[in-house]
């Protein structure tokens, strides 16, 4: 009757409890999340002028690019001029800012059309991206 009892109990011992590996498992994947930074990108490959006053603007929600051709591209898809402001109204909150990313080949005329549209468009808070010089 011993042996019963004692191989009930091996048998009962040798199951793995798998439940504190899922909440360490768990806990990980909520590190990772909260931590991770999503980086918005433009959508396109632009060379920014530099600037040796250049400061970070990391609250931006809308980005838009102005390649040298002279296309407009907002959150990484291209737009036609007319329908920018409008666009990119509908994008940004009230207290939300835009930051235009416009190529160094770029013209100054389709950098202020550009921000002309936006104003239009009842965007107050506009900035021009550029790269912080090494001088």
């Amino acid at each position: 009757m011993r042996k019963r009892r004692t191989s009930v109990n091996n048998d009962e011992s040798n199951e793995i409890n798998l439940t504190p590996m899922l909440d360490v498992v768990f806990i990980m994947l909520i590190f990772f999340i909260v931590t991770t930074s999503f980086i918005k990108e433009s959508g396109i490959d632009i060379q920014r002028p530099e600037s040796s006053a250049a400061t970070p603007r990391p609250d931006a929600q809308v980005l838009v690019a102005i390649t040298p051709e002279g296309a407009v591209w907002v959150d990484g898809q291209p737009i036609d001029m007319h329908r920018l402001g409008g666009a990119v109204a509908e994008l940004v909150s009230d207290d939300g800012s835009v930051v235009i990313q416009a190529d160094r080949d770029a013209t100054t005329g389709m950098l202020i059309e550009v921000m002309d549209r936006l104003r239009e468009a009842g965007v107050d808070q506009i900035a021009v991206a550029a790269s912080r010089s090494a001088s």
